[in-house]
């Protein structure tokens, strides 16, 4: 039917309205919330790129983690920046590694939040990238290859790790061909087969990580990661990706970054009846937070919108470095 029979506006007129046939709608339930762990003591610094956003080293943990529980937000996901890096990311799979200790800690003092481990070997390996790589050196000039099938035993090794250490979901992040396969039967190996996987299932060669690897400590220390993450130019092949990491175990599928690839989100959706996780990456958060901070947006107005935004798109949970601010202005619109 068309005006004047139909009004559309009638369903807007009020608040209370609005409210009633509301589509879609985001709680605290929805968001996890990224923590960056490091060594050394008496450690919270900012990170200069990402306003709001801190490294924590162990003994001023507690405060984060009480706060992010206390906020109703039900999951962190974990990143560590270690002491040490060798060519092989030892470090990620120490059983005192940092994100190993940080694990336990958590889990002792709040065994209701779920801790998500990061799986990836780029914050931990001297040359950067998120798998063994061969390096060869010609007039100066650094090139290398990683190895896929190597890489795969380094990232099982992790992922076992934190699962003894405590991690309730693992999420592999690494873009390896067969990633989701080998860690799914190294943890039901190891006596972990009730641990899901929430994999990072389609992962671009983004330019929104920025800020995220100042925070990490993981930019490559030559050339990119172009030949084992997806060309943002690719929907098609989005599904590939996520059709080889369903059949090979994956528990969840995450789209990262966000914003750019809500398409990708709703596709996923569409497609795959496991839930969807959407990551609003470093560069989109601090896109958000530098224009708010020159008064040019309304920070809480943006932020909400976009969160609404990615569940709309058919997220069912976000990553998200707003997660705390998110949780205070819906608990105060309560």
């Amino acid at each position: 039917m068309a005006y004047p029979t139909t009004r559309l506006r009638r369903l807007r007129g009020t608040a209370a309205i609005r409210n009633m046939v509301r589509e879609t709608v985001i709680t605290p339930h929805d968001l996890i919330m990224p923590v960056f762990v490091t060594c050394g003591t008496g450690i919270k610094e900012e990170i200069a790129s990402m306003p709001g956003v801190y490294h924590f080293s162990l003994d001023l943990l507690d405060a984060e983690i009480d706060e992010i529980a206390a906020l109703g937000i039900p999951a962190i996901v974990l990143f560590g920046v270690p002491e040490t890096k060798d060519a092989v990311g030892s470090s990620a799979f120490e059983e005192d590694g940092i994100v190993q200790r940080a694990t336990r800690q958590i889990k002792a003092r709040h065994p209701e939040l779920l801790v998500i481990a990061d799986t990836c070997l780029c914050q931990y390996t001297d040359h950067g990238h998120c798998g063994m790589i061969h390096v060869h050196e010609a007039n100066g000039v650094k090139t290398g290859i990683v190895d896929n099938d190597e890489s795969l035993a380094y990232l099982v090794r992790t992922a076992v790790s934190q699962a003894a250490a405590g991690a309730d979901i693992i999420a592999p992040s690494n873009m390896m061909d067969g990633f989701v396969h080998a860690i799914r039967a190294g943890l039901d190996e190891a006596g972990f087969e009730s641990v899901p996987i929430m994999s990072y299932s389609v992962k671009y060669a983004s330019a929104f990580y920025g800020p995220f690897r100042d925070a990490a400590h993981s930019a490559p220390q030559f050339g990119d990661r172009k030949t084992y993450q997806m060309d943002p130019a690719n929907a098609r092949e989005a599904l590939r990706e996520a059709e080889a990491d369903v059949a090979e175990g994956a528990d969840m599928l995450m789209v990262k970054p966000a914003m750019a690839y809500m398409d990708i989100i709703r596709t996923l959706k569409e497609q795959f009846d496991l839930p969807v996780v959407a990551y609003n990456v470093s560069g989109e958060y601090s896109m958000i937070k530098a224009a708010a901070r020159l008064g040019w947006i309304d920070e809480k107005a943006v932020t909400l919108e976009l969160l609404v935004g990615l569940k709309r798109a058919g997220a069912d949970t976000i990553i998200t470095y707003h997660a705390k601010d998110a949780a205070r202005w819906l608990k105060e619109a309560e």
